[in-house]
C-alpha cells in the first residue's frame, strides 16, 4: 500500500525491547529483558474494594469527562507526597496527570523540539525517551556520563558550543539502563548550568523511591533553579502500570503548554483510573506498596549479583545499583552483545543489548539486565545459561 507518510516516520522504529519481549513469551524463556514490575506487588484485592466504593458512591463522575489537568484530589495528593518524600515545594496547580510518564516525554518533544534541534542526554539513556523524542526529528548529543552521573564539564562545553540545544534529559536516580545514581555535587552542577544557560532540564524519576540501601539524594526539582526543571513521575513502577497513571510538574508558563498539548492529544487521563488511585491513596497510602517492592527487588538484585559473581567469566564488569530495576554489564570490547543475545536465546535466556540505549550508536559490548520479575531460581538458572554462552564466546 503506497501511502505517503510524514517525513518524521522515516526515523521511527519499533522499540527494540518490545521486539525482544515478543521472543520471550514462551514460558521456558528466562527473560532479563523487560522493565516490568513484579505482578505479585499489585494490590488487586484492595484496589477492587476501592473501585467498588468509587463506582457506588460517585459513579457518574467517575465515568464522565473530567478536567485536562487531572482529578483535583489526586493532584493534591501527588504534590503533598512530592513535598514530603522528595523535599520539593510544588503546588497542586503545577501537577498535570498524564497517561504514564511516557506521555510526558512525548509532550516534551512536541512542545520544545523543532527538526534539527538538539537534545542533550546521558550516555547511555532511556530507550523509551529516545523513541519518544525521535518523532520530532532532533539531533541527540550524548554527554559523558560516569558512575556519579553526567559529567558537568562536558555538559558545559556542549552548551557553549551548541546554540540550538533545547533541553537536557536526565534520569538521576537508579538510571535506566545503568542503575547508577547521581551524586549531589553533579546534580548541583547541572542545575547551575541550567540557570546560567536558561535551558530546561527534564528530570525523569520513575524509580527514586525504590531505594534498597544508602542515602537518598535530593531531586533536581528540589534544588536552586528548580523552575527550569520539568519533573516526570509515574505510578507504574510502585503501584500498577496497567492504570497508565503518571504526572509532570512544571513552572506555570511551561505547564500551560503541556495542558494545551494534552487537550489536543486525549482531553484527559482516565477519570475512573484517577479516582481509583486517589481513593486508594486516601485509604491505604503508598508507603506499604513501595516497601513491598523494595523488599522483593532487593532480594532479587542480591541473587542476581551473587550469581554473576559466581558464574560470569573474568573480564566482564557490571554495576551494583542501590535501587531500581536494572544493572548494566560491560563485556570485553571484542564481544558484541547482539550476537551474544542470539546465542543466549538458543539457551532460552534473554537480555537487552546495550547499543539500543545510545542514540548515536556504538557501545555494542554492553547490555542491560532486569531483576524485578524473575524468581530466585530462574535468576540463578538464567545467569548460569548466560555464563555458559559468555565462556564459550571468550574461548
Amino acid at each position: 500500500m503506497a501511502v505517503k507518510m510524514a517525513r518524521r516516520m522515516a526515523g521511527l522504529r519499533a522499540s527494540e525491547i518490545r521486539e525482544i519481549l515478543k521472543l520471550t513469551q514462551r514460558p521456558e524463556v528466562i527473560s532479563f529483558a523487560g522493565g516490568l514490575p513484579a505482578a505479585e506487588t499489585f494490590p488487586a484485592e484492595d484496589l477492587a474494594g476501592v473501585t467498588a466504593r468509587v463506582l457506588s458512591e460517585d459513579g457518574p463522575r467517575a465515568l464522565q469527562y473530567s478536567p485536562t489537568e487531572g482529578f483535583p484530589p489526586l493532584r493534591q495528593a501527588i504534590a503533598d507526597r512530592m513535598n514530603t518524600k522528595l523535599g520539593t515545594a510544588v503546588e497542586s496547580s503545577e501537577i498535570l496527570i498524564t497517561s504514564g510518564s511516557q506521555q510526558g516525554l512525548d509532550f516534551t518533544g512536541k512542545i520544545l523540539l523543532d527538526p534539527g534541534d538538539v537534545v542533550l542526554c546521558e550516555s547511555p539513556t532511556y530507550l523509551g525517551a529516545i523513541n519518544a523524542f525521535k518523532a520530532y526529528e532532533p539531533r541527540f548529543v550524548e554527554i559523558e556520563t560516569d558512575d556519579d552521573g553526567m559529567v558537568v564539564s562536558d555538559l558545559e562545553r556542549r552548551l557553549t558550543e551548541i546554540p540550538n540545544a533545547r533541553f537536557i534529559y536526565v534520569i538521576p536516580d537508579f538510571q535506566n539502563p545503568s542503575g547508577n545514581t547521581w551524586s549531589l555535587e553533579r546534580r548541583q552542577g547541572v542545575m547551575d548550568l541550567a540557570r546560567r544557560f536558561e535551558i530546561p532540564v527534564i528530570e525523569d524519576s520513575p524509580y527514586a523511591e525504590v531505594r534498597f540501601e544508602g542515602q537518598s539524594v535530593p531531586p533536581l526539582k528540589s534544588l536552586e533553579g528548580n523552575e527550569w526543571v520539568v519533573f516526570l513521575g509515574t505510578f507504574s513502577k510502585v503501584f500498577c502500570p496497567g492504570l497508565r497513571l503518571g504526572w509532570l510538574s512544571a513552572a506555570p508558563e511551561l505547564f500551560q503548554k503541556y495542558v494545551f498539548v494534552k487537550q489536543a492529544a486525549d482531553l484527559h487521563t482516565s477519570t475512573l483510573g484517577q479516582m481509583q488511585l486517589a481513593g486508594y491513596l486516601e485509604t491505604y497510602g503508598l508507603d506499604r506498596n513501595i516497601q513491598g517492592v523494595i523488599n522483593l527487588y532487593r532480594t532479587r538484585r542480591d541473587v542476581m549479583l551473587r550469581a554473576m559473581e559466581e558464574e560470569f567469566p573474568a573480564g566482564i564488569s557490571w554495576t551494583r545499583p542501590e535501587g531500581g530495576m536494572f544493572l548494566w554489564v560491560t563485556l570485553p570490547e571484542n564481544l558484541n552483545a547482539r550476537e551474544i543475545l542470539e546465542l543466549c536465546l538458543v539457551e532460552d535466556v534473554a537480555f537487552v543489548p546495550g547499543g539500543a540505549f545510545f542514540p548515536n550508536g556504538g557501545h555494542e559490548n554492553t547490555l542491560r539486565m532486569n531483576y524485578s520479575t524473575s524468581s530466585k531460581e530462574r535468576i540463578e538458572e538464567g545467569v548460569k545459561r548466560m555464563a555458559k554462552v559468555l565462556r564459550s564466546a571468550l574461548e
